[in-house]
């Protein structure tokens, strides 16, 4: 039997614990904790992290993580499930992607003890979670309004990446590459393989997202022959090998033609920029046959601001686009 220690605590088989790391302390002196809730099954088997609350906005992985908590579904046959469903809980607090010295704890791994404070959340994760885990999926949504499609990210010429990546099964695969700083690459530099799931936008419940999320974590489980049964998935799983922003050309309202996840044509009137003012209307066309994988919700745009985030699998590539009336 392998011993299982996660912060610095024993897990035995068929346990399950609550564990707090403690961060820091806000300007008041309270105390803040990471909680962790580890479940370890009745047999031996792999640990899989489920990680959220990296950006403090991003809800949507929260609540997958909570959801899976609150349902029993936490509780493997054979091996061992890390909760962690918030990361960030200072960006949690103040409904920010950050913590309060303006940085991005997803681009501060591998951390420091003495860093800054974003570097302090980082290598607590780094430290206490990471090195003792074999798996691991980091939940995170689309940012600053825009809403992201249910969609994983793994660098897909890693094998077993892709292994976990089809596990997962969302209705879409990108071929992401490590991004410097991030814990998918420090935790890799470990031998840990960490997907990225991305579903929804911030501050903002996506029942779709939400339910992926859940769906692909336990078909991602009966991979790894940690339960006996996952739902089967409701998409077809297409594997997305390039992508491109559409971006405003002109500052003005920007009205959407498309939904999030729709196939679309290249040359195809996707939407429209205006200005507040009936003067002014500019149509906003698609530059290629792609699926729409991320889209904008904001209304109000300035010239350069992405508008939906297209994504192309072999199929866009190979079929002859059709063209516009």
């Amino acid at each position: 039997m392998r011993v299982i220690q996660i912060a610095g605590q024993e897990i035995r088989l068929g346990e399950f614990k609550e564990i707090k790391i403690n961060i820091a302390k806000l300007p008041s002196q309270t105390l803040i904790d990471t909680p962790l809730y580890v479940s370890r099954g009745i047999e031996d088997g792999p640990v899989l992290a489920l990680m959220a609350g990296m950006h403090g906005d991003e809800i949507n992985g929260l609540e997958i993580v909570r959801r899976i908590l609150d349902g029993g579904l936490h509780q493997p046959k054979r091996g061992t499930l890390v909760c962690m469903p918030i990361i960030n809980v200072y960006g949690f607090l103040n409904f920010s992607r950050d913590v309060p010295d303006g940085k991005d704890v997803n681009r501060s791994f591998p951390g420091s003890k003495n860093g800054s404070l974003a570097s302090r959340v980082a290598y607590h994760v780094m430290r206490d979670v990471i090195p003792f885990i074999d798996y691991g999926i980091d939940f995170h949504t689309g940012g600053a309004m825009r809403a992201n499609y249910p969609q994983v990210r793994a660098v897909l010429k890693d094998q077993l990446n892709s292994e976990l990546a089809n596990a997962f099964h969302a209705p879409f695969t990108l071929d992401a590459p490590f991004r410097p700083n991030s814990l998918r690459k420090e935790a890799s530099k470990k031998g840990k393989k960490v997907i990225v799931y991305e579903g929804g936008e911030s501050l903002r419940f996506d029942q779709t997202a939400i339910e992926e999320g859940i769906a692909g974590t336990l078909r991602l489980m009966h991979h790894l022959n940690m339960i006996d049964w996952a739902p089967d998935p409701k998409e077809e799983n297409r594997i997305i090998w390039s992508s491109t922003w559409v971006r405003a050309k002109h500052a003005g309202l920007f009205h959407s033609n498309v939904q999030c996840g729709q196939l679309i044509n290249k040359g195809e009137w996707v939407g429209t920029i205006t200005d507040p003012f009936g003067l002014f209307k500019e149509k906003v066309v698609a530059p290629e046959k792609a699926y729409v994988i991320g889209l904008n919700n904001i209304p109000v745009v300035n010239a350069g601001d992405a508008l939906m985030h297209l994504g192309m699998d072999n199929l866009c590539k190979l079929e002859t686009p059709s063209q516009p009336d």
